[in-house]
């Protein structure tokens, strides 16, 4: 698995509803580039967030040092620790001064893998095979992909996911998506009920419930 070509998306592609973005993310790529080579994986999974007036989200109690991201201009990368033991990473939507973003939930690996699994102390083999469940244990799921990726805090809070000089990047690549589906948010306390978790339905990388890939069709 390789990509080809691919380019940039742009600041007004995360300039709206967070879940316009989430659902519009699908099928498009988070790359990663290092001295060693580039990582990229397929977003299979989006969760979306819509500032202050979201109970779930950060920005709900208003603007912090933390959360100063999402009330940052559109294509900003928030990244957050969780649990005390991994990153969770978002991006930042709508206009300068308003709160909103999408969190990255599952990814399908596409290039690079070997380093993936390095960083995950995962064995890979049949790196073809999509139900191979080691390579699915690489990036499904918030924190699998963030150590996946090298994605933490210090390294990348406040990145910009649109800029050629950027080593974190996200870029569509002609990618086709088959049927969406969304459903409500997994693992939080406040507001679950919201059906903002978007899905790619039948990808064996997404993370959680797979009853939802038998919900309701994304808006």
């Amino acid at each position: 698995m390789m990509v080809v070509s691919s380019t940039l998306l742009t600041p007004a592609f995360f300039n709206r509803d967070p879940r316009k973005v989430a659902r519009g993310l699908l099928g498009k790529l988070l790359v990663r580039k290092t001295r060693q080579g580039t990582l990229a994986g397929r977003i299979v999974e989006t969760e979306a967030y819509l500032g202050t007036g979201d109970e779930a989200a950060h920005s709900f109690a208003g603007k912090t040092a933390r959360n100063s991201v999402l009330f940052g201009p559109p294509g900003f990368a928030y990244v957050y620790f969780i649990y005390g033991t991994h990153y969770c990473l978002n991006v930042s939507c709508l206009p300068d001064g308003v709160a909103g973003g999408v969190l990255f939930r599952a990814l399908e690996p596409v290039t690079g893998i070997e380093k993936m699994a390095e960083a995950r102390g995962i064995e890979v083999r049949g790196t073809e095979d999509l139900n191979n469940r080691s390579l699915r244990q690489l990036t499904s799921g918030p924190g699998r992909l963030c150590e996946a990726f090298g994605i933490t805090r210090e390294r990348d809070n406040d990145k910009i996911f649109t800029s050629a000089r950027s080593d974190l990047q996200l870029a569509r690549d002609g990618f086709r998506v088959g049927q969406v589906v969304a459903g409500p948010r997994i693992r939080i306390k406040k507001s679950v009920e919201q059906p903002y978790r978007y899905v790619i339905r039948g990808n064996p990388f997404v993370s959680g419930p797979k009853l939802l890939q038998d919900g309701n069709r994304g808006a």
